[in-house]
């Protein structure tokens, strides 16, 4: 049954706001783990951030009393998770950082409201209605003018330019296909955190058996920075980020979802001004003014949407 939600309600803007800041907050730990002179290949970095994702969302499924079987049946759709989402995705995101800044990653796949609102149409028969056009338009042309300011700082080669872009691409159209995956009425009838527990350790066994290909035997780094980080991108961005994400997802829409996408440079960029010495730019202003108000004027309003089960 359709319910009206407005998306600026507690319950809708709690979560949000909770993913998104620990999105916004996760290009600088990724950074870390895989700047120059990084002792662990991309590829085993992600390995274990899932492998301690999996067995964490195992531990809460039990706590909370889940079944965490989901039946042969149940696998399917958390191979499709795990190929997507958390492996094609994070795989991709992770190399990309590898060819061009983060603040370019994260302000190009900000763009993923779109193929979030296209595949939306097609696969879950979602409208988006005039303010969501306009306001998506305008932050649009923030998210360009983001773009264009992390593009004059970040002096990447054409090549690398090209191939940083192009494994953006494939990392957001990974979590596109998830997002709206996840959102059909046949696997909404899965208990999230199961699901998510399963496809977290099937993204993880693809994870390293691609790592073994590509960067060889495992390898680690004990630092206690790569350690902590490592933690929180397993805990916090994964665990409690799409346990959070998801529900939004079926009740809002993954179009308006993606506006986490959105915010994320914009709040890397703040992170940035107060830890890294930042410096904003009009450029960089008017971009997060714009993304701002973009999404302000899209998520305005009530809309439609069919509420999501006791998942969380």
């Amino acid at each position: 049954m359709r319910q009206r939600f407005r998306a600026l309600d507690p319950a809708i803007a709690i979560p949000f706001a909770v993913f998104t800041l620990i999105w916004g907050s996760t290009w600088i730990v990724i950074r870390d783990q895989i700047g120059n002179g990084a002792m662990v290949s991309p590829h085993w970095s992600v390995t274990y951030r899932f492998l301690i994702a999996a067995a964490a969302m195992a531990v809460i499924a039990k706590v909370r009393g889940d079944r965490i079987w989901l039946g042969r049946k149940g696998l399917v759709p958390a191979l499709v998770l795990g190929v997507t989402q958390f492996s094609v995705n994070f795989n991709s995101v992770y190399l990309a950082e590898r060819h061009i800044t983060s603040g370019l990653v994260a302000t190009f796949f900000a763009l993923l409201l779109i193929p979030n609102a296209i595949l939306a149409f097609f696969f879950l028969d979602h409208k988006v209605n005039r303010r969501f056009v306009v306001g998506s338009s305008i932050a649009t042309i923030g998210i360009g003018l983001l773009f264009a300011h992390e593009f004059r700082l970040g002096h990447a080669s054409s090549a690398d330019l090209t191939v940083g872009l192009s494994l953006t691409l494939t990392g957001m159209l990974g979590a596109s296909s998830a997002n709206v995956y996840q959102a059909l009425e046949k696997v909404k009838r899965y208990p999230l955190i199961p699901l998510l527990g399963w496809s977290m350790a099937i993204g993880a066994t693809l994870d390293a058996m691609l790592a073994f290909v590509v960067a060889g035997p495992p390898a680690f780094d004990p630092r206690p920075g790569y350690v902590l980080g490592l933690l929180y991108l397993a805990l916090a961005a994964s665990c409690l980020a799409f346990s959070l994400y998801f529900p939004i997802v079926r009740k809002i829409g993954p179009a308006r979802a993606a506006y986490s996408s959105v915010m994320v440079p914009i709040i890397a960029m703040a992170l940035s001004t107060i830890f890294e010495g930042y410096r904003w730019s009009v450029l960089a202003g008017a971009g997060a003014v714009l993304a701002l108000g973009g999404m302000l004027v899209a998520l305005g309003g009530r809309q439609k949407v069919i509420p999501a089960p006791d998942a969380a």
